[in-house]
């Protein structure tokens, strides 16, 4: 059991994976060699966007201090982590020291990239090499879900198996078991794509602006692209990875041969270009007017000039056909067969060196460097027959894997289970760890029990039904409200126990579709969209009338309407990474399915709140009308959004399971909530919030339209002309809330703010 953990190293990586162990509520000794180091870096911390931290009350849980005067504090470490320099000599140095104070049992690991196992225990005692271990962490260590592990022949399993466990279940890792090979399965694949990537791009003469459109979206790569990513991770990176790994790799390697020194590299780092953490990189920024301007490096003069649009024939044709685009004739379709070929057939190559399956090397690519598509599942898109005849058209070796699959798939479907090709010719079934349920295996193996366009309903075992919503960005429309409405009507029906609101989208819901109520506004559609709202509450209040549990599992975000039924709910189990709030006043709107109401009812019986009509009102008040949204799901419990007993999933595949083990939890027993009602300030209170608004106006804080919406959202809080002696029924509060929505839909600043929010991401500030 892992009960306190040591790191040594307060670079970004230690300091980040300090951070993370915090995160999950174990305390955390932070070393370094430098004085000082540590406790700057938990101040830094503090400050930084993304924030390591999910609640900067977790830093209390890291203690900070100097190797050489605090290595007596890592005694009685359960897992200590070694995050220093990529040298071996010195890791083993740093072991040497360690062996001397840490406690018996006590699991050691190494953070490294690139550097074998092997090279890292040369020479130690048989002791340490039984608790040994290396646990790769991606940067930053919170966000990224991929952690590799490398077991060595002599580590002791119960040490790996502890390891493993608290990855998944307290850090929320997905753990990927990979050989003993230099670079483990990420960094290696990873490496070798990113230099193929940068030296066809510079022989074929692409812009930086060409290369990351071929090389980004239709490879499934991040926007960032190929020269967008090395600004994100630091171009100066680049050549101590590579020279890690020509120590490491065998002869013959392909990225021995694929990797060369590139000029332009050299002097970017040379001049201290290297990236966002610099001076800029391949990108840059400058001002222009009011505001800034992105600038693209020319890469044969080495200096900045305005961004270009790419205009390359085959991408234009087939920008979503990455099999066509690779064909195109044209310097695009060359670049793009050009990295395809190096990197598919390097992936080919190296299982099972590297790894044992071919899902573990997807996974890793996927989760450690965000493709979308792993090299084998590219693979299976653009054919592996073409692949291989493109190699050999080539002049290039077809790796065995390659050639053992032939014309068949990576990945098949083999009585509704997922099977993987192995490598030695048969097929397997993709093995789920032990407590994983995912959505998208219960899809595969049955039909839902009921479907529209926008949202499906499906059974997921013991009575407990999943509703999904599969719109762009899962907003609301009628569609998701109907399917809403089924669900709660085969409950009713008896046909089901429990009702689990669960998709494994990139995130729960972003909200209404913003586009369908500016283009219903802009033909004066009023009665429609008044219908629309009216639907919305009703879907959401029969959710929280419903006659059995009703549990939300949100991951991502979880904004507007998607945390209005967040707040309907009877309890929600939430992903760590899960950002709520009611955001709808940066679009010149109020919550209207209920997020008021919702909210207010909960402050006001929350026991810990000062008593009287007005707090809790003055806490939804300054909540919504600032869109606040949480930075995780710790901060969204103290912000209320979450109640104190709402469940908390470190690990996402794990979050359905958790889930609806919630849901059945509820069932014996069951009663729908009773009917709410407040006590509300009134015109005085609603008087009260116009003063503090106008504070925030003097101060600049607040714009003209901020004062329009927050008059609404005043009155709505308040309870419109009630007195604070009346008892104020929650539906009341629906009413007003509808009312004020559709008033300030009509107004022509809220219709600017959602046109703006729509064409450019950003909320309008008028």
């Amino acid at each position: 059991m892992i009960r306190r953990v040591g790191v040594i190293g307060a670079g970004v990586m230690g300091a980040g994976i300090a951070a993370h162990v915090a995160n999950a509520g174990v305390p955390v000794v932070l070393l370094d060699i430098v004085p000082g180091a540590a406790s700057r870096a938990v101040e830094t911390m503090l400050k930084a966007e993304p924030a390591p931290f999910m609640h900067p009350r977790r830093a209390r849980l890291v203690e900070a201090g100097d190797l050489d005067a605090d290595i007596g504090k890592l005694a009685d470490c359960d897992w200590i982590i070694e995050a220093i320099i990529e040298r071996p000599d010195a890791k083993r140095a740093l072991y040497a020291r360690l062996e001397a104070v840490r406690q018996d049992g006590s699991i050691v690991s190494s953070n490294t990239s690139t550097i074998p196992l092997a090279a890292l225990t040369g020479g130690l005692p048989a002791r340490f090499a039984a608790d040994f271990l290396v646990t790769h962490f991606f940067n930053p260590p919170r966000y990224m879900r991929l952690l590799e592990v490398v077991a060595g022949a002599t580590t002791r399993p119960e040490a790996a198996a502890a390891i493993r466990d608290f990855a998944d279940h307290a850090l929320g890792k997905t753990v990927i078991d990979c050989a003993d090979s230099p670079g483990f399965i990420a960094n290696r694949i990873g490496t070798l794509w990113i230099a193929a990537a940068i030296r066809h791009a510079v022989d074929l003469s692409l812009t930086v602006e060409e290369a990351d459109a071929v090389a980004g979206r239709p490879f499934g790569v991040p926007s960032t692209g190929i020269f967008g990513l090395m600004d994100l991770v630091g171009i100066d990176i680049t050549p101590h990875v590579a020279h890690s790994l020509f120590v490491s790799l065998p002869p013959g390697d392909a990225y021995r041969d694929v990797y060369r020194d590139e000029p332009i590299i050299t002097r970017l780092i040379a001049e201290g270009r290297t990236g966002r953490k610099a001076k800029g990189g391949f990108y840059s920024m400058r001002r222009k007017g009011d505001g800034r301007e992105k600038l693209s490096l020319d890469l044969v003069t080495g200096e900045y000039r305005s961004r270009r649009k790419p205009a390359l024939d085959s991408l234009d044709a087939h920008g979503s056909d990455l099999r066509a685009l690779a064909e195109h004739p044209d310097r695009g379709g060359r670049y793009a067969r050009a990295v395809l070929l190096d990197t598919l057939s390097y992936a080919a190559s190296l299982v099972p060196a590297i790894a044992g399956t071919v899902d573990a090397v997807d996974t890793a690519m996927r989760l450690g460097y965000a493709w979308k598509w792993g090299p084998f599942e590219l693979i299976d898109r653009v054919g592996a027959a073409w692949l291989a005849e493109a190699l050999r058209a080539a002049g290039r070796p077809v790796p065995g894997l390659l050639a053992r699959v032939g014309g068949r798939k990576f990945y098949r479907l083999h009585d509704g289970k997922l099977q993987a090709f192995a490598p030695d010719g048969e097929y397997r079934d993709v093995a789920r760890p032990e407590g994983v349920l995912l959505l998208e295996d219960i899809k595969r193996d049955g039909k839902p029990l009921a479907r529209n366009a926008s949202a499906s309903l499906w059974d997921i075992g013991d009575g407990v039904a999943c509703l999904e919503f599969h719109t762009k960005s899962n907003a609301f429309d009628p569609l998701v409200m109907a399917m809403l409405g089924r669900a709660v009507a085969l409950g009713t029906e008896g046909r089901i126990r429990a009702l689990v609101v669960h998709n494994e989208g990139r995130n729960f819901s972003v909200g209404a579709n913003l586009g369908l109520a500016l283009f219903a506004a802009n033909i004066a559609a009023w009665g429609e969209i008044e219908g629309l709202v009216e639907a919305g509450q009703k879907a959401f209040r029969a959710v929280r009338a419903a006659p059995f549990p009703v549990v939300g599992a949100p991951s991502g975000m979880a904004l507007g309407a998607g945390c209005e039924l967040l707040l309907h709910c009877d309890a929600v189990q939430a992903h760590a990474e899960t950002y709520m709030g009611l955001v709808e006043a940066g679009v010149g709107l109020i919550p209207a399915w209920g997020g008021c109401a919702s909210l207010l009812a909960r402050f006001a019986a929350d026991k810990r709140a000062p008593k009287g009509p007005m707090p809790p009102v003055a806490r939804a008040f300054e909540m919504i009308a600032t869109a606040q949204v949480s930075k995780s799901a710790a901060e969204a419990q103290e912000m209320g959004l979450l109640r104190a007993n709402d469940g908390i999933t470190a690990n996402r595949d794990r979050l359905l399971a958790d889930a609806k083990a919630r849901a059945l939890a509820l069932v014996e027993g069951y009663a729908p909530p009773e009917p709410v009602t407040l006590r509300l300030p009134g015109p005085a209170g609603r008087a009260a919030l116009a003063l503090a608004v106008q504070g925030f106006v003097g101060s600049g804080r607040a714009t003209p339209h901020d004062v329009v919406v927050s008059d609404r959202l005043a009155e709505t809080l308040t309870g419109g002309a009630t007195d604070p002696i009346d008892a104020t029924p929650l539906d009341r509060i629906y009413d007003l809330e509808r009312h004020a929505f559709m008033a300030l839909l009509r107004q022509p600043a809220t219709l600017a703010r959602i046109e703006h929010m729509l064409e450019t991401g950003k909320p309008l500030r008028n």
